[in-house]
């Protein structure tokens, strides 16, 4: 299993090289779904001056080398967002839509249902995830044949329990926290992965993957309503030229 690594600017001249893009047809995956548990319409809702939906396929839309964006819903509001911007609709059934499935289910159905050979997987739910960022992990994918799946993380250095016990350091000896093991957790901000690795592995994780850290900002996922408005603020800040341009 490869090392952490961190993210670096591209600097890939898609013309002077001439990266076959016609033999890895790299397809992004954006899956939302109607209604939300915990924030309500959250994909479709105001974000800002957007929505969290409309911000990333415009933000997708400057990532060189994929050969279409795809949105999967089962929303009509969805639906027609993408469609006015002009990116193609694939059409969930309930249960693949819904809350009861499992995470295995689910990415196995995004792998046998996207067109291509590469699984561009793009959570709306990372809205601060900069196109720099993107187009340095897709570029580093489509150079090397020594992993099949990248994967974002972000490092995890927290005292952490299980139980009565300490998982990540000795009781009786407390470290400080910048001197913690680097455990780190997937954020999902960026999955790109072999689609039949996907379909074989009914997991966005390849059996040779590639993690690449990402900082706090681009790292932030919206999992409740304080995380959508601390997105929404630093959004509102830092506007969507940050996003595509640095």
């Amino acid at each position: 299993m490869n090392q952490i690594t961190n993210i670096k600017e591209s600097h890939i001249d898609y013309k002077k090289n001439k990266i076959s893009l016609n033999k890895k047809q790299i397809v992004a995956m954006v899956p939302v779904r109607s209604g939300s548990t915990r924030v309500l319409n959250k994909n479709i809702r105001p974000f800002a001056d957007s929505s969290l939906l409309e911000l990333k396929l415009k933000l997708l839309k400057n990532v060189r080398g994929l050969s279409q964006i795809v949105v999967s819903t089962d929303c009509e509001k969805s639906a027609e967002i993408a469609c006015q911007n002009n990116v193609n609709v694939q059409w969930r059934n309930k249960y693949f839509a819904g809350s009861k499935i499992t995470n295995d289910e689910h990415w196995l159905h995004i792998a046998e249902t996207t067109p291509g050979d590469v699984v561009f997987l793009s959570q709306v739910t990372s809205p601060l995830l900069r196109v720099s960022t993107m187009q340095s992990a897709l570029d580093s994918f489509l150079c090397s044949d020594n992993y099949d799946s990248i994967n974002s993380v972000t490092i995890e250095k927290k005292f952490l329990w299980k139980g009565d016990s300490p998982l990540n350091y000795k009781y009786e000896q407390t470290p400080k926290s910048q001197d913690l093991p680097d455990i780190f957790s997937l954020n999902f901000a960026i999955t790109i992965i072999k689609k039949q690795e996907m379909i074989t592995q009914k997991n966005v994780v390849g059996t040779k993957p590639k993690f690449i850290t990402l900082d706090k900002v681009e790292s932030i996922d919206i999992d409740d309503t304080i995380d959508f408005k601390i997105a929404e603020l630093m959004y509102k800040e830092m506007g969507i030229k940050w996003l595509i341009e640095h």
